[in-house]
């Protein structure tokens, strides 16, 4: 039966390479994957420090439970150029730094002991995409995903696509290819249908002589459709018998129906607009080198914080941590290949049409995932090139259709969706502009097409409004109404599918792009995933049931925008409407402002000169006072945010994600410090240095002298290989010193 282990302990790591360590244990640094080879300052770093040769190497001995059988490496994905030996003998390349890679090293293992070489190169090689020109973001080296030592009998299942034909229907079905590794066999095919708790509710079996086979399920009743308010997930088992043994396959999928068409995207028939953020898969000073954890609450984050429905997964396919856990919790993908705006040569293009393959074959039992994207993002147009992705994809998977992601208009279309990067609001900023704002463009206009077709725009704002989140109010004012007006825009018209803004959150760069500190702050959270004021643009558009949202556009104070005052106030809320008071006047009842965001499911609440008196709100020189914002639902009081005329360092807040650690699993957690003033808001222009140690079995992921941002500050608390337990202690003046503990088993 087939064995998968873990094969992420006791590494040995170091920098360069050369032949010698082929045959020869290097002297280095003893690591547990996920690694980044370097691991960076949060900002002002030289980039190139990672885009070199590095050395992985790991020693382990021979078992007797390998006889016989077939034996071999599955990488999840190591960045960049990854070369594999055994013993000496070199056993595969791999030039892709996003899609995993098998290698057999059963013919080369011997007694004993036996080393594994892998060497890494970071250099941006011209031959790999997203290589060749600029790009923007970085592509940290190192083997940043986990490693599997896989053992099954000779002849294996090798993977296995699951659809459901009739997944609308009140009986449904289950097709299953299985696809064989080996030489070709006779043997049995059997199958079993579980459901979320276990329970068996279906089988098939079916007779099997070469390498691939099919299996069918047919007449199933009770079956839940997965969507995303009850994303219900089933389990097929396959089990292939043969005289060299028995093998079995484990993968999760979902009964659903996923459609673009002219008049909007729609799931299991019915229509929903799509409302989402680009991802990308770093994080400070760890790089791409993040375990499940971290990669399961960015997908959390998105659905249940910023209240999206689909997240792309910009530029290149992410942790299958984080596609199961879309999975889980209903968040609906767009996945798309590696590569930003650049085309290479006919050695490239290859290696982009096998990540179509790699992407696909990968991932295509997620039921999150509803589209594959098949165009480099940004790129000129190539009709032969795009012509056999399209292809390719169209013959791995007729269950979804194809977009290709391009920022240009009267652009060919040779996919099924028309997936458009648009940039216009904003654009009447630039030098000899003189038209007024836009917010979206006119499908034909882009398109050049005399008809209507499916249409998605896939980014929007980013760095066209960068914004961080310890900017002046007036430019969070704008940066959060340029979030809202194209949620909008998007919203109310019904030619357009959804939209995925740019971006969910700030990330490093190269030089050549962002505000030169090696940063672009593009997102709505920042790096450490704290929101800025336009997450709340999002967050505010679930529903209250989900969790009440009330947040005032302001830092509540008389001289922080240009003249002063703090109108227009836009409160940013699902409540039915909000009352606001100053000082002792009396309470404000604001209405969602349903005239300038008629298409939003929760409209802001906008408090402008229109709605107060200059006496009410004072002016410049007179007193400032206490403010309060009450939201209500179905005429009831659910939330209240009081803020302060005279806000005082008052609290220091220590909130990780959890406390409760596992040991030996590169298990990393967040850590967020927050400078509260009196009234538990964050004091916005908080910048003091903070001081943090730990004691016990793990480390401070980044410096232990850090300083606050706009009053937060992040970390990362990574466990180490023994249980026990972890205490971090944190000084900062001017508040008490804190500790947090933490359990690791």
């Amino acid at each position: 039966m087939r064995e998968t282990e873990n094969f992420n302990a006791d590494w040995v790591f170091s920098e360069g390479f050369d032949t010698a360590a082929t045959t020869t244990l290097r002297d280095g640094e003893k690591v547990r994957l996920p690694h980044t080879a370097v691991e960076l300052p949060f900002n002002y770093f030289d980039e190139t420090l990672y885009q070199r040769a590095f050395t992985y190497q790991k020693v382990f001995a021979y078992d007797p439970a390998f006889d016989g059988q077939r034996v071999s490496l599955v990488f999840d994905a190591a960045m960049a150029d990854s070369v594999v030996w055994l013993n000496g003998i070199e056993l595969i390349t791999h030039k892709d730094g996003y899609t995993p890679f098998e290698v057999e090293i059963g013919p080369h293992l011997k007694d004993g002991d036996n080393l594994l070489t892998v060497k890494i190169d970071g250099s941006e090689n011209p031959e790999i995409p997203p290589f060749g020109n600029v790009i923007d973001y970085l592509t940290f080296a190192g083997i940043y995903r986990d490693v599997w030592l896989k053992v099954t009998t000779p002849v294996a299942i090798e993977n296995v696509k699951i659809e459901t034909p009739d997944a609308l229907a009140p009986q449904k079905s289950v097709h299953a290819v299985v696809h064989l590794i080996g030489e070709p066999t006779e043997g049995t095919l059997r199958a079993t249908l579980f459901d979320a708790a276990g329970h068996s509710i279906a089988h098939a079996e079916s007779a099997v002589s070469g390498s691939q086979a099919s299996l069918d399920m047919s007449g199933l009743e009770n079956i839940r459709l997965w969507d995303i308010d009850d994303p219900a997930l089933y389990t097929l088992t396959v089990t292939l018998e043969t005289e060299a043994g028995t093998d079995a396959f484990h993968s999760r999928f979902g009964f659903r129906t996923v459609s673009f068409a002219i008049d909007g995207f729609r799931l299991n028939g019915r229509p929903l607009k799509l409302r989402g953020l680009n991802r990308h898969q770093s994080w400070p000073h760890l790089g791409y080198a993040m375990g499940r954890r971290g990669q399961e609450k960015d997908a959390d984050i998105l659905k249940f914080d910023l209240a999206c429905n689909v997240a792309r997964t910009s530029h290149y396919p992410q942790s299958k941590y984080f596609l199961d856990r879309c999975d889980e919790i209903g968040l609906l993908v767009f996945e798309e290949i590696p590569g930003w705006q650049h085309i290479g040569g006919d050695g490239w293009k290859q290696e982009s049409i096998a990540n179509v393959r790699r992407m696909i074959t990968r991932d295509w039992n997620h039921p999150s995932i509803i589209i594959w994207g098949v165009r480099i993002n940004e790129s000129p147009d190539d009709h032969d090139f795009y012509a056999e992705t399209n292809r390719l994809a169209r013959e791995l998977d007729t269950t979804r259709q194809t977009g290709g992601v391009r920022c240009i208009e009267d652009s060919e279309m040779l996919e099924d969706v028309y997936t458009m990067n648009d940039f216009i609001l904003g654009d009447e900023e630039m030098p000899g502009r003189n038209r007024g704002r836009m917010f979206t463009r006119d499908q034909k206009q882009v398109t050049r097409l005399s008809k209507t077709v499916p249409y998605m725009i896939t980014e929007y704002c980013g760095h066209m409004y960068p914004t961080k989140r310890f900017d002046q109010e007036q430019r969070q004012h704008e940066h959060v109404t340029r979030h809202l007006q194209m949620m909008n825009a998007i919203a109310g018209d019904p030619t357009i599918a959804g939209g995925t803004g740019w971006c969910m959150f700030d990330y490093n760069t190269h030089q050549d792009f962002g505000s030169g500190d090696r940063i672009c702050y593009h997102g709505v959270m920042d790096m450490y995933r704290e929101p800025k004021l336009a997450a709340f643009a999002y967050a505010s558009q679930g529903e209250p049931e989900n969790g009440v949202v009330l947040q005032p556009v302001t830092f509540w104070a008389r001289g922080e925008r240009n003249i002063g005052g703090v109108l227009p106030l836009i409160v940013l809320t699902n409540c039915d409407y909000v009352e606001i008071r100053v000082g002792n006047s009396q309470p404000k009842r604001v209405e969602p402002d349903r005239a300038t965001y008629p298409h939003l499911p929760h409209p802001p609440a906008i408090l402008d000169r229109h709605d107060v008196s200059p006496e009410e709100f004072g002016e410049w020189g007179v007193r400032w006072f206490d403010g309060e914002i009450i939201g209500y639902v179905g005429g009831k009081a659910v939330k209240t945010m009081k803020l302060a005329a005279n806000p005082l360092p008052t609290t220091l807040q220590v909130a990780p994600d959890a406390t409760d650690l596992k040991a030996g699993e590169k298990d990393c957690v967040r850590v967020i410090l927050r400078a509260l003033d009196q009234c538990g808001n964050i004091l916005s222009f908080f910048d003091d240095p903070v001081a943090l140690s730990l004691e016990g079995p793990g480390r401070i992921v980044g410096p232990e002298l850090a300083s606050f941002k706009g009053g937060t500050a992040g970390l990362y608390i990574e466990a180490g290989d023994e249980p026990g337990t972890l205490t971090l202690s944190v000084r900062c003046r001017p508040f008490d010193d804190q500790t947090v503990t933490f359990t690791i088993s």
